[in-house]
């Protein structure tokens, strides 16, 4: 068991190796304005995360009371924020291999996040997603991929890329996971694909169930998208975001949409 330093984001030592390496994980977290309601889901998956990369296992209880500080401490406590708990493998001296006992280093730290009310314009993104790499499916460090997707959809005038993985499969956003509706279903790509297991993706799975859609995780091309009736997209912060345009593609509001969106949408 390693119990994190609690150090703030801009203290992290010059030889922290999630600075020089990108070797830690991170998850992102809405508060309401009087708490973190997925919280435990958040610190289950980076603990899976720590596992899969061969990291020690951290104390929940303490970072559970680090991440309900956060926004205390940045003067967020009455209003909507997001919350940023930062995991590294500590700091490890030169080179790439770690320490025989790595002491993790974790931070919350807490920014205002309003609402997004806006449809997203989306492009294909010409990054691609090593489905093979088990960072793929992690949220760790180093999200390059993501920068540069998202920086091509800037470019183009839109506001978010999607990501094809190596095979040409859809994969997901830049920082949100992938859904579409054809024929009343609902299709989102399989996690093999390179895909994060989302929170939001999760909770809006359950939620199609428990309306009686029909959900299918598949491995398919971008032109799947061109067929559909409704593109969205999800992470913590955003719930289910509508598409407007993708591509050549335009998409209006879709009650199935509208349905998923108002049942996975957090009080405030």
């Amino acid at each position: 068991m390693t119990s994190p330093d609690a150090f703030p984001l801009d203290a992290f030592p010059l030889d922290d190796r999630g600075l020089l390496l990108g070797d830690g994980l991170f998850e992102t977290m809405l508060w309401t304005g009087g708490g973190l309601p997925h919280l435990d889901a958040h610190l289950a998956r980076m603990a899976a995360g720590c596992e899969t990369l061969g990291l020690p296992a951290f104390d929940r209880e303490q970072v559970r009371a680090l991440c309900l500080a956060a926004p205390q401490r940045a003067g967020l406590a009455e209003v909507r924020a997001a919350v940023r708990l930062t995991l590294t493998a500590g700091s490890g001296g030169r080179g790439l291999d770690r320490p025989a006992a790595p002491m993790l280093r974790l931070a919350a730290s807490a920014a205002a996040a309003a609402p997004v009310t806006t449809p997203v314009d989306l492009v294909l993104a010409r990054t691609r997603r090593n489905e093979g790499s088990p960072a793929a499916r992690l949220k760790t460090l180093s999200y390059l991929d993501s920068v540069l997707a998202r920086a091509e959809a800037k470019a183009a005038g839109a506001d978010e890329a999607v990501i094809r993985n190596n095979h040409g499969d859809l994969a997901c956003a830049g920082a949100a996971n992938l859904f579409w509706v054809e024929g009343g279903s609902l299709f989102t790509p399989a996690l093999h694909c390179g895909v994060l297991d989302g929170i939001a993706r999760r909770r809006v799975i359950a939620a199609a169930r428990s309306l009686d859609v029909d959900v299918h995780e598949v491995s398919t091309g971008a032109e799947a998208l061109d067929e559909a009736e409704a593109v969205f997209l999800t992470n913590s912060l955003i719930g289910v975001r509508p598409a407007r345009r993708f591509e050549g593609e335009t998409f209006g509001p879709h009650a199935l949409v509208e349905r998923l969106a108002e049942a996975v949408r957090e009080p405030t």
